[in-house]
């Protein structure tokens, strides 16, 4: 019975120094992204290291605020291709090009343009018909 108390009053010491330190670094974190310097000289750290870049466009696009933005994002930019066709004919012209050289993203576009019959018929009338689609695998 003893040790029983002994090692219930160790876990509750333990979950304490737990509870407490973990409010600590929150609010350390705080108290360093309230400074503006650090806080821009951290995200220039992150933004000029391409592996802290790649790890957090991870954790932003798993990140809700993230998505309500990038949604918010899309839709704009939807609305300025309606608005202006030049615009659009530029981005799908860019994006195009890009695959040419990029096989990955050139399926991903292909699967993308497969399933949405919108965008299929776009890409034929920017391609002047040229389009062949048979080979792909959906």
């Amino acid at each position: 019975m003893m040790i029983m108390k002994t090692l219930l009053k160790i876990t509750l010491f333990i979950a304490f120094v737990a509870v407490f330190a973990s409010c600590q670094s929150s609010t350390e974190v705080k108290q360093i992204l309230s400074n503006q310097d650090t806080k821009s000289a951290i995200m220039d750290s992150i933004a000029n290291d391409s592996n802290l870049s790649k790890e957090m466009l991870g954790l932003m696009l798993n990140s809700r605020n993230s998505n309500l933005i990038m949604g918010e994002i899309h839709e704009t930019m939807m609305k300025k291709m309606k608005d202006n066709p030049h615009m659009m004919q530029s981005m799908m012209t860019g994006m195009m090009e890009t695959c040419k050289g990029d096989s990955a993203m050139m399926s991903s576009m292909c699967m993308s343009m497969m399933e949405n019959p919108g965008m299929m018929d776009m890409m034929h009338k920017m391609m002047g018909g040229k389009m062949d689609m048979k080979g792909m695998k959906h």
